[in-house]
């Protein structure tokens, strides 16, 4: 849910953006009034905004209210993957989901979430909140734990400052444990989130790393939940991963520090 904007310190661009903000991938049409009371957004200067970003494509009529139109699908589709990432790796993400059967995944980190940057499905299985351009919480996921493992002490401080969000009864909430798990991670180059961000669901997922062991991203595997069959698919996964870190383009390498 997005955060409520401050009427006297945000400007009109901002508020637009909170509106825009309340879309979900679960959510269809909202009406003004939807939008004024989940953004904060003062209910006259939704209408105003609302109907600007009708006119520019951002907002499409519907029967009930308005959706996201089709205007930001495009200037989407006109977004590069990080450094060339999703194209180096998409062969690989292809095969994983083939060779395992389950949905496969690439994803980054941004801040303390992860975001969904490829995903090939399985009909057999349907994963809704591994949708392309989704996050969720690095400390609850197997990617994030596969990213947070190679990340330096101040990013795994930030995401436990940030506080351990319950997704749900399996998510660590505890620092010491995610911590020791971390160190798991490390030794295993294999992270598990076994109904750890959603009741049903395990997924495996290994960390992409540069020359210097920085993780650049992750990739995963994600089926139903089993913690015996899950460890089945460790090994595709960390192999997936390495042949994803030798065919990155240099640019999507993390710069050498400065000495």
């Amino acid at each position: 849910m997005p955060r409520p904007v401050q009427q006297d310190t945000y400007s009109s661009l901002q508020r637009a953006f909170a509106l825009l903000d309340v879309f979900g991938s679960d959510t269809g049409e909202l009406s003004i009034r939807a939008l004024a009371q989940a953004s904060g957004v003062p209910r006259s200067t939704t209408h105003r905004l609302v109907r600007e970003l009708l006119d520019w494509g951002a907002l499409e009529a519907g029967e009930s209210g308005v959706r996201l139109g089709v205007k930001l699908f495009e200037l989407g589709a006109l977004v590069p993957s990080p450094a060339g990432l999703r194209e180096a790796a998409l062969p690989y993400i292809h095969d994983l989901s083939e060779v395992t059967g389950l949905t496969a995944n690439l994803a980054v980190r941004d801040g303390t979430d992860i975001v969904y940057v490829e995903k090939v499905s399985r009909r057999s299985l349907r994963v809704p909140h591994s949708r392309l351009g989704g996050r969720l919480s690095l400390h609850a996921t197997a990617l994030g734990k596969a990213i947070l493992a190679f990340s330096d002490d101040a990013t795994v401080d930030a995401v436990v400052a940030a506080g351990l969000t319950r997704l749900t009864d399996g998510t660590l909430t505890d620092p010491a444990a995610l911590r020791r798990e971390l160190a798991a991670v490390r030794r295993q180059r294999v992270a598990y989130d076994l109904e750890e961000s959603q009741p049903g669901l395990f997924c495996v997922a290994a960390p992409i790393l540069s020359p210097r062991k920085d993780a650049v991203a992750a990739v995963s595997v994600t089926g139903a939940t089993a913690r015996s069959q899950a460890r089945l698919f460790a090994a595709a996964v960390h192999g997936a991963a390495l042949a994803i870190a030798r065919a990155l383009p240099p640019r999507a390498l993390p710069p050498r520090a400065s000495r």
